[in-house]
């Protein structure tokens, strides 16, 4: 179903909407990813997989080859560009936070390229006299130490592929022509500006040389083209044959004959296949030097391929993020049923950080396995909860519209809602139902499944009033605990009473509200009650539509947005932003 609705901020004018609505519009709304490593199409500006397409998308659809897709690119980029005129050290403040406390790979990508670029570079500022009287903010500081940040086996810095991506973002000519119109360049240059980006990254391959197993792991995993190609891009000179070698990287002299290292006496780490190796000699080899999973797949013998041995090899070397998406060649490989394995995949599924299980259970034969994976989806959307509210207690209301106006639309919030709502400890969760008549909703437990069969009965009908689902659940005995804070989430279209009288109801029956928010599901026209209740209130509000989850990265990222309330009383701007501008500026080591 397409869903058609209105801005999130469609009560304030576009001139009017500040760094701090765009910023969480974007988070809120943002789940395009710029890379894609398969061939799609593109349809209105939206990729989709080849694949997997529609016929109308196939019919409508434009060809487009796996890597940047371009339209997804320039618009997040230019919405970053856009905050970045409004209030520089916000999106300082922003580009921290994506790195260190996000796992979303793009944005810390498009984050990096814009800080490493911008114009404020900690230039001089000159007195009347001449002299200097202070230097201005070096905000691209923050974009080196986004490229040089590191934290051991974590996810939450840049991979060799993503400095890479920096570049290759920066060099696209749309970004490039809004650099240049941003100030950020010289006009009248071809070349597309670059900033900082050659430095920092010859800086970062030289920490790697300098530490030789450091980059002796990086090959293993898989990164040896990617190092090439980033060296080639910097201009980077390595200081020793060494750096060469662990790339198995040989070197031939320009015509001008300035290169000196790398030329002579070049022992070259060859990577052979393994033709002619018998099963057991392949895995010997596998444990022996410690090879990846990448490394392996590409050299197996065609008589061999990949067997149960050869992968129960290479297992130690399986993030817990690659043994949750290799669930169905695991299965077919038979090697879940041995307890050892089976105990480490377990592992790797109470770790997911995002609902991609949720599409990976559709390709596993098993009903145990399934069931696992969509554990998975769950324990994600927990974790998002856990991080959201760690440093408050916050209590959720969410009333779902299942009124006459939601008709072709409740499905959509029905499958939504199950993706979320099992992340919620079930003591601070509170669910109601509501047409002109509000209904107590309580799921069996906290999971998937559970919210799925409490939601099945929900039909389309009836007038519209928001404000019964309030006293439904006043009736059942819902309180908000001193100290704790209330957020509520309204699931629908907005259309039903005005919001006066939705506010009213939180206010007769002393119910303090902290932050509001809506998850639309439209199939006709929508109103504007929950957003005017805000107002009244004099609450943040948030926005996203059902579309957004969807996307099985973009849930854990919503959630933990929605909930974060404002840490002062009465304060109008979301607490998601409050926790941004508390994020400590990336410094270089």
């Amino acid at each position: 179903m397409t869903t058609q609705t209105q801005h999130p901020n469609a009560l304030l004018p576009e001139a009017q909407r500040g760094p701090a609505e765009r910023l969480l519009d974007l988070v809120l709304s943002g789940s395009a990813h710029l890379w894609h490593n398969r061939p799609g199409l593109e349809v209105n500006g939206i990729w989709h997989a080849a694949a997997h397409a529609t016929p109308f998308q196939r019919e409508k659809g434009r060809p487009v080859k796996p890597g940047l897709f371009a339209p997804a690119a320039v618009r997040l980029y230019r919405q970053l560009l856009d905050i970045y005129k409004l209030n520089a050290e916000l999106m300082a403040h922003f580009a921290s936070y994506a790195l260190t406390q996000t796992d979303w790979r793009d944005l810390k990508v498009a984050t990096c390229a814009l800080m490493l670029v911008q114009e404020h570079a900690g230039q001089p500022v000159r007195d009347e006299q001449g002299g200097v009287a202070f230097h201005d903010d070096d905000w691209r500081a923050i974009g080196e130490a986004m490229v040089l940040h590191y934290e051991r086996k974590s996810t939450r810095m840049l991979t060799p592929k993503a400095v890479l991506r920096v570049a290759e973002l920066l060099e696209h000519p749309e970004i490039a022509r809004l650099n240049r119109e941003a100030g950020f360049g010289d006009p009248a240059s071809r070349k597309a500006p670059l900033g900082r980006w050659r430095r920092v990254a010859s800086k970062w391959l030289a920490a790697r040389e300098a530490n030789l197993p450091m980059l002796q792991g990086l090959v293993k995993a898989g990164y040896k083209e990617t190092l090439k190609k980033l060296a080639r891009k910097a201009g980077y000179k390595p200081r020793a044959q060494g750096f060469f070698e662990v790339l198995g990287w040989k070197q031939k002299q320009s015509a001008q004959g300035h290169r000196e290292v790398g030329l002579n006496g070049l022992t070259l780490v060859k990577r052979e296949r393994f033709d002619g190796l018998s099963e057991a000699e392949i895995c010997e080899w596998v444990e022996l030097e410690r090879l990846s999973y990448k490394e392996v797949v590409g050299r197996l013998p065609k008589d061999v391929g990949l067997t149960p041995a050869i992968m129960a090899a290479l297992l130690p070397s399986l993030s817990d993020r690659d043994l949750r998406l290799m669930t169905p060649t695991l299965e077919d490989l038979g090697l879940l049923t041995d307890p050892a394995i089976r105990a480490r995949w377990e592992e790797a599924v109470q770790t997911a950080t995002d609902q991609r299980a949720l599409n990976i259970a559709k390709n596993v034969r098993g009903e145990a396995l399934r069931a696992k994976l969509e554990e998975a989806s769950d324990n994600a959307a927990r974790q998002a909860v856990a991080e959201a509210t760690a440093e408050t207690d916050v209590r959720v209301m969410f009333l779902i519209d299942k009124s006459g106006s939601m008709e072709g639309a409740i499905e959509s919030s029905k499958e939504a809602l199950s993706r979320i709502l099992a992340g919620f400890p079930m003591d601070k969760l509170h669910i109601a139902a509501f047409d002109t008549l509000g209904t107590v909703l309580r799921p069996k437990a906290a999971s998937r499944i559970a919210v799925q069969h409490m939601l099945a009965g929900l039909r389309a009908s009836g007038g519209t009033a928001h404000a019964s689902a309030v006293y439904a659940l006043h009736r059942a005995g819902v309180q908000v605990p001193e100290g704790a804070k209330l957020v509520v989430i309204v699931v629908g279209d907005e259309a039903g009473e005005a919001g006066d009288q939705f506010a009213r109801a939180f206010r007769d029956l002393r119910i303090p509200v902290s932050a509001m928010a809506l998850l639309v599901s439209v199939a006709h026209a929508r109103g504007s009650t929950v957003r005017t209740c805000a107002a009244q209130l004099g609450v943040p509000f948030s926005e996203v539509d059902v579309a957004q989850f969807e996307d099985p990265y973009q849930v854990p990222r919503v959630l933990k947005a929605l909930l974060d309330a404002p840490t002062l009383p009465g304060a109008r701007q979301s607490g998601w932003v409050e926790r941004v501008l508390r994020t400590p500026l990336l410094k270089v080591a």
